[in-house]
């Protein structure tokens, strides 16, 4: 079982490293999802397509404004506040909650490669997306 973790981390690494950007310095983002692993306490981790969380394909992340949102092509019109964005030792961190869930983005801003976490009382969920400058 670690073995198949291991090599589906290292798969998502290699995805990553391959489309993300640079984003130092620009505060408008678009990030585009690729894996997310959903996690229980009693049952274990289990690694799924993003839309099978209603994790949106695409997701704009506005650094200023301290908002993530869907883009307008998709129709769903989500928004999401952050409480905190600052940008630290090379990397670009978010904070917030909403609805039960308190949630983390970190992106190294030299590879664009990011990290969302969000926990609740029962769950955590992580995903795995590539980051481009927006304009």
């Amino acid at each position: 079982m670690k073995k198949r973790a291991l090599g589906t981390a290292l798969a998502a690494l290699a995805a990553l490293s391959a489309s993300a950007d640079d984003i130092s310095g620009a505060d408008q983002l678009l990030c585009s999802t690729l894996e997310a692993s959903i996690c229980f306490p009693d049952s274990g981790c289990a690694t799924v397509p993003p839309t099978a969380l209603n994790i949106p394909q695409f997701i704009n992340v506005d650094v200023r404004a301290k908002k993530l949102s869907t883009t307008a092509a998709s129709g769903e019109n989500r928004s999401t506040p952050v409480a905190s964005a600052e940008r630290r030792d090379g990397y670009l961190l978010m904070h917030g909650y909403e609805a039960g869930r308190a949630f983390t983005l970190l992106i190294p801003e030299a590879s664009g490669q990011a990290s969302f976490a969000s926990a609740t009382e029962d769950h955590s969920v992580v995903v795995f997306a590539a980051c481009t400058p927006s304009p």
